[in-house]
C-alpha cells in the first residue's frame, strides 16, 4: 500500500534513505514535559544533535534494548530452541 500524498499527509511523514532503500515513518507531534538534564545526557550518550533526534535515539536504545534482554532470556531457558530436544540432537549428529 502507497503512503497518502496529500499535503495533511505530507507534514507527518520522514524519509529516511539508508544504502538504496526508502522508508516511510509516521510521526506524530506530542507535547510532553521532558527531565532537561536526563535529555542532555541523553544527547551526550547518543551522539544526536537536535532534541528530536536524541529523543528518537533513547526511544530506538530503549526498545533494542528490551528485545536484546527477551532474546538473551528466551535463549537461556531453551524456549522453542531444539537443543533441549534429544531426538532432534541426536538426528544432528548422525
Amino acid at each position: 500500500m502507497k503512503p497518502s500524498t496529500s499535503p495533511a499527509a505530507l507534514r507527518h511523514r520522514v524519509y529516511i534513505d539508508c544504502q538504496f532503500s526508502i522508508y516511510y515513518a509516521f510521526v506524530t507531534k506530542r507535547l510532553i514535559d521532558i527531565d532537561d538534564a536526563l535529555l542532555e545526557q541523553a544527547r551526550i550518550v547518543t551522539g544526536a544533535a537536535t532534541m528530536k533526534e536524541t529523543v528518537n535515539a533513547a526511544l530506538r536504545h530503549t526498545v533494542e534494548a528490551e528485545l536484546r534482554l527477551r532474546h538473551a532470556q528466551r535463549l537461556a531457558n531453551l524456549d522453542g530452541i531444539d537443543l533441549a530436544d534429544d531426538e532432534i540432537m541426536d538426528a544432528a549428529w548422525r
